[in-house]
């Protein structure tokens, strides 16, 4: 069995309506070998002979093919003769890329015939690859487009949760202020929210026209199912919204605990200084060395003026006390 990881940048495959579909040798350039089937290729379209053959291929009009290597990455859906001209967006779980790294697809399906190109890999596209291969693949080109609008809305869920589940760790973080990096944190989920939910707005949008467009290749189970597919989507973003609100009022939280610890401080520091400024202006006054200072003649002069200032600030300490400033 031929492993994604393994699968070429161009691939095609014949599927035989049972949900099977062999990877064929094909590059292409070449001309397309004739099977009856539904035949599917996917192509990376940054790859020079693939644009070539696209342009060139009778098998697409010139409106079509250019838009298939267009580099807009806008989610949209036309409707073209009896097919769907779509592009649509997916989270980037390749290995060490941000899931808010979009992975734009796009696809050209009519009846018998799917053509996708992208330049990046896309999880849901290998995960039909590998259905394929075991015989549990799609059966026809309305089931293709609902399986992989499904695997897709599925990872944006994962992601999605993952997100929710830091954003609650983030919270409790900040409640118990157990680590004051905790806003570095809280801004790195602002921003895959924020990117998240203006990537997926515009696939909200396509998928709720997709419902309504009326292809000979798709069957009402087909619009039922990207129907449900379409208002996971919509919950997903709702989702985001609120993972953007509660992260607003995480931070207001923050910047709250922040400034009651800074006025707690300045407090503290407020009333120390007045507690040693009556005592500072004391010892300051004794410290003079002219004569006529009380006590300079006695052997306990010392010791009462110790006990004078210690009296003076017990009794400051006393007053704030009872006027509860402390």
């Amino acid at each position: 069995m031929t492993t994604p990881d393994s699968l070429p940048s161009n691939a095609f495959r014949i599927l035989d309506g049972r949900g099977h579909g062999a990877l064929q040798t094909w590059v292409p350039g070449q001309d397309v070998p004739r099977n009856e089937g539904l035949a599917w290729f996917h192509l990376n379209y940054a790859d020079p002979e693939t644009r070539d053959w696209l342009l060139r291929s009778e098998l697409l009009s010139i409106p079509v093919a250019e838009s298939l290597l267009d580099e807009e990455t806008r989610p949209r859906v036309l409707h073209h003769g009896e097919g769907l001209l779509l592009t649509l967006r997916g989270v980037n779980l390749n290995p060490g890329a941000e899931p808010e790294d979009m992975v734009s697809i796009r696809l050209w399906i009519e009846d018998g015939r799917i053509i996708s190109t992208r330049k990046r890999r896309l999880k849901s596209v290998e995960t039909i690859q590998g259905m394929l291969e075991a015989g549990h693949g799609p059966r026809s080109s309305g089931e293709f487009l609902v399986m992989l609008l499904g695997l897709m809305t599925d990872n944006i869920g994962e992601v999605i949760e993952a997100l929710e589940d830091n954003m609650a760790e983030v919270e409790e973080r900040i409640v118990e202020h157990k680590d004051a990096r905790a806003r570095e944190s809280l801004a790195d989920l602002r921003r895959q929210a924020i990117a998240l939910r203006r990537y997926l707005a515009p696939q909200r949008e396509a998928l709720s026209r997709l419902t309504t467009e009326q292809v000979p290749w798709m069957s009402p189970d087909d619009h039922f199912r990207i129907r449900e597919t379409t208002d996971e989507l919509i919950r997903h973003i709702e989702d985001l919204d609120a993972v953007r609100e509660r992260a607003a009022l995480a931070h207001e939280e923050f910047v709250n605990h922040a400034s009651e610890q800074l006025n707690r401080r300045m407090f503290l520091l407020s009333v120390v200084t007045v507690i040693f400024l009556p005592l500072g202006f004391l010892t300051g006054l004794f410290g003079i060395n002219v004569g006529g200072i009380p006590g300079s003649g006695s052997p306990w002069g010392f010791a009462a003026f110790c006990l004078g200032v210690a009296l003076a600030g017990a009794g400051i300490f006393l007053i704030f006390k009872r006027s509860r400033w402390l």
